[in-house]
């Protein structure tokens, strides 16, 4: 329980701090809410309570979504007058959008999943020009291409590792043609499977592959009861990372725990640092940004519930922080991306719950992009925001050429311009210039939105074609593309 001196702190930090944008963490507030683990623990137990209503109700039974799977796919569906539609006069198909035309969509039954609910998502190409994407599921991951007409071909799934209960935390991340998967499931651990092995795959007789003898690699013998919240890699300097694995009093605090994947076949940990304590999500790069100081060294932007905290992860072994900074309206920081990953100066960053929380420039329960500018990653300074135009709550977005792809649980998926940032940090230049709503049940409401967690938990924008996969919690995996004439 927070006592009432927190509590004025919680108000003092979120209320009557002007138009303070970075403030110095509260260290009280830090260690009695988020070193506790008391707001991990707040959210968890609201999002299970979601989940367990929702299932309830039907929304994670892929059969509710059978015309998806019975009626024959169109060459794609435009985005007419902003509404897509798969099938005429049904809300259930019938999706609001801007400038992204829908292609394909497969349950997650139709991806192999006995029991649904996708999470994570990352994709391949390989060098002749075909285009793969793992979809991750409470069950395990499945695997599928997408066809140059931006069709959805389902090749086969990895089940989880573990025969512990399963976990909907499970998040993938890529390494060259690899890709690394890490769940919440207790004695998980983190699977290495090499994607090459889908080259031989047409999707006529799909493959349910081994863990004894598809893996490449599988590391977690260093993990404290083998799970982790999220992974992420380098592939310049060839190493993974696990973040947020539990518990949170064990030897690096849930921090950051670093593993080699030179040899992906024998992964061994190198290092981490709790120094900081739980990490929610990370970004590590070898960095070249305006701050000469660290020029060249090995830079990683961590997400840790309360603040922006920055590392210089270039030993592993002996992990600094260069900078822990809060700012107005901190509720949960939960994942962001650098604007651009060669001149590492500008951050665009979400809270995962002050929508929820009712706080700072997200408290009327539309989604804020905060924008850092980290010129000196030892002062990093919250130059300004973009507010969202409909209601719900931000979740995981990676930028691309200047245009920031958003998972927005309940909005599906936006896209955000943010090539006016270096000019004009305020965020006043930030335009969406593209919108795919995958969830239409809360259309009608007011602000256009519903402040829940359902819907869109992933996408993969990265693909040579321009084919975005988004993987959402409820339906199954959407394929969409920028509308043919659009001018973004």
């Amino acid at each position: 329980m927070l006592t009432p001196k927190i509590l004025v702190a919680v108000a003092a930090a979120l209320g009557s701090l002007g138009s303070a944008k970075e403030l110095p963490v509260n260290q009280e507030l830090k260690a009695e809410l988020y070193d506790s683990g008391v707001r991990h623990e707040q959210i968890m137990a609201l999002k299970n309570r979601v989940w367990k209503e929702f299932t309830a109700q039907g929304a994670y039974d892929s059969t509710q979504y059978r015309k998806f799977a019975v009626k024959k796919a169109a060459d794609y569906y435009t985005c007419n007058n902003g509404i897509a539609t798969y099938v005429p006069n049904d809300p259930k198909y019938t999706f609001r959008c801007k400038n992204l035309d829908l292609y394909d969509f497969k349950t997650h039954a139709q991806l192999g999943s006995f029991q649904g609910r996708g999470a994570g998502s990352w994709g391949w190409a390989s060098p002749d020009g075909r285009e793969f994407v793992a979809i991750a599921q409470i069950d395990g991951t499945a695997f599928v291409e997408v066809t140059k007409a931006g069709k959805l071909v389902y090749l086969g799934r990895l089940p989880q590792y573990t025969t512990a209960e399963p976990s909907l935390w499970r998040e993938i991340k890529g390494y060259k043609s690899y890709i690394v998967i890490g769940s919440e499931a207790e004695k998980h651990g983190v699977q290495i499977f090499d994607l090459k092995k889908l080259l031989a795959l047409d999707g006529s007789r799909p493959v349910t592959f081994s863990n004894a003898r598809d893996l490449a690699g599988w590391w977690g013998k260093d993990l404290p009861i083998g799970r982790s919240h999220n992974v992420l890699t380098n592939e310049e300097l060839n190493y993974g990372v696990a973040v947020g694995f539990q518990p949170r009093n064990s030897t690096y605090k849930a921090g950051l725990l670093f593993f080699d994947l030179t040899d992906p076949s024998k992964p061994v940990t190198l290092g981490g640092s709790g120094a900081d304590g739980y990490v929610h999500d990370a970004q590590c790069l070898v960095y070249r940004g305006p701050d000469t100081k660290y020029v060249g060294r090995d830079v990683c932007y961590g997400y840790n519930e309360d603040a922006l905290t920055i590392y210089d992860v270039t030993d592993k072994k002996n992990i600094t922080i260069i900078s822990t900074t809060s700012y107005e309206g901190a509720s949960y920081t939960h994942q962001g991306w650098v604007l651009d990953t060669q001149w590492q100066q500008f951050i665009i960053a979400d809270d995962e719950y002050d929508e929820v929380d009712k706080v700072g420039p997200a408290a009327d329960g539309y989604p804020i992009s905060y924008i850092w500018d980290v010129s000196s990653l030892e002062n990093p300074k919250q130059t300004g925001h973009y507010k969202a135009l409909r209601k719900g709550i931000d979740h995981n977005q990676f930028v691309r050429d200047g245009f920031s792809y958003q998972s927005n649980y309940a909005l599906g998926i936006s896209v955000l311009d943010l090539r006016s940032v270096p000019t004009d940090p305020t965020g006043k230049g930030i335009k969406e210039v593209a919108y795919f709503d995958t969830y239409p049940e809360d259309d009608h409401l007011p602000g256009g939105g519903n402040v829940t967690f359902t819907g869109t938990w992933s996408h993969y924008p990265f693909l040579p074609s321009g084919f975005i996969v988004i993987n959402t919690m409820d339906r199954g995996a959407f394929v969409v593309k920028k509308s043919i004439g659009a001018t973004w």
